[in-house]
């Protein structure tokens, strides 16, 4: 006797797979319709969207994307986070802690050279570090638009320990959409109780507001 739920899942794979099918001959019919001029008007519009990244690209290099770098003073910060729409910016000291932020920051500096990296001496920058109530080091300011968007604090997001990955690292930064990335982390972030602080804003305005 056959079994019922087997018959059912197969008849699914089949509409499923059918399905499939059908969009890809769809695809094919289209592109098989295009004449000349239209491919002509595809590979325009290819170009210019080439053209428009390489000089995207450009102007990310000259303003220090590309390199993990440190920022000397808190004027400095207001510069960068001006200059750039997305920057991750590592407050640390010196110690074994954030060495190991230091590595991956390294690393995903060069990967994602849409986003500024950079870090500050915490301990130099009291004025950023009360405003943005930085305690814990390491801790990351994401920051998108000039606007503290997410942290990430030390590593209790990362498995708690030293011993995670540079992935593990850019999946959580993803969340907040401050690096573009095509895993699963791309994904609207979920809502945290951290306060979106402008760091534009003055310091009076700021404590007026909390």
């Amino acid at each position: 006797m056959a079994n019922p739920i087997q018959e059912i899942l197969e008849k699914q794979v089949l509409t499923v797979a059918k399905a499939m099918e059908d969009k890809i001959d769809d695809e094919i019919a289209s592109l098989e319709k295009l004449d000349e001029d239209d491919l002509e008007v595809l590979r325009e519009r290819r170009l210019k969207q080439m053209k428009k990244m390489a000089e995207k690209k450009k102007r990310w290099m000259s303003l220090g994307h590309g390199e993990y770098s440190e920022i000397h003073s808190e004027k400095d910060f207001f510069t960068v986070v001006k200059a750039s729409e997305r920057v991750v910016c590592h407050f640390y000291r010196e110690n074994w802690p954030c060495k190991v932020m230091d590595k991956h920051m390294s690393i995903l500096a060069k990967q994602h050279i849409e986003t500024r990296f950079v870090k500050i001496q915490a301990e130099k920058s009291p004025f950023l570090a009360e405003r943005l109530k930085i305690v814990v080091l390491p801790t990351l300011a994401l920051i998108k638009n000039t606007k503290v968007d997410d942290y990430v604090v030390g590593f209790n997001e990362l498995g708690g320990k030293d011993d995670f990955s540079t992935e593990d690292l850019e999946e959580r930064i993803a969340r907040a959409q401050v690096i573009h990335y095509e895993g699963e982390s791309s994904h609207k972030p979920k809502s945290t109780t951290q306060v979106r602080r402008n760091v534009r804003q003055s310091a009076r305005s700021d404590s007026d507001s909390e």
